[in-house]
């Protein structure tokens, strides 16, 4: 299986927010959206940073409460890791694994935004596969089809 065949079944919808936006503001989009992470993004194309409830959560332990007032570019993570809709989904439990992150933005071939895969996303088309292979087996093996 391959991105593109998660990004069919889910959507390509990206939710972003703009470096000078309140954690606040990111933290209620999180909690308003049920996601784990947003993609910076001035124009909704070009990938900035990526800031999740992980980089919330540090931003509160450093600075406390005052944290909320700070923007998001100062404490989005800039070294994004992305992945193409061609990736098959091995490589994406690789790199989440290795770089220990829950979330992929999906790059075109000109490197704008085009989707974005979450860990849940990967389990969910895992757990497809088996079932769908478990249902093979069994089918022929009390069939023998």
């Amino acid at each position: 299986m391959h991105v593109q065949s998660i990004l069919a079944a889910k959507g390509t919808d990206v939710a972003v927010v703009a470096q000078t936006a309140t954690l606040a503001d990111a933290a209620q989009q999180l909690r308003d959206r049920g996601i784990g992470a947003l993609v910076v993004s001035g124009d909704g194309s070009a990938i900035e940073g990526i800031v999740s409830e992980r980089d919330v959560v540090r931003a509160l332990a450093a600075h406390g409460a005052s944290a909320l007032g700070r923007t998001v570019g100062s404490t989005m993570s800039t070294d994004v890791v992305t992945c193409t809709a061609s990736d098959p989904v091995e490589r994406l439990m690789s790199l989440m694994t290795e770089r220990r992150i829950r979330h992929l933005p999906v790059v075109d071939e000109a490197g704008r935004l085009a989707g974005i895969i979450s860990i849940g996303d990967v389990v969910k088309s895992r757990l497809g596969e088996l079932e769908n292979e478990n249902k093979a087996l069994f089918d022929y093996i009390t069939h023998g089809r």
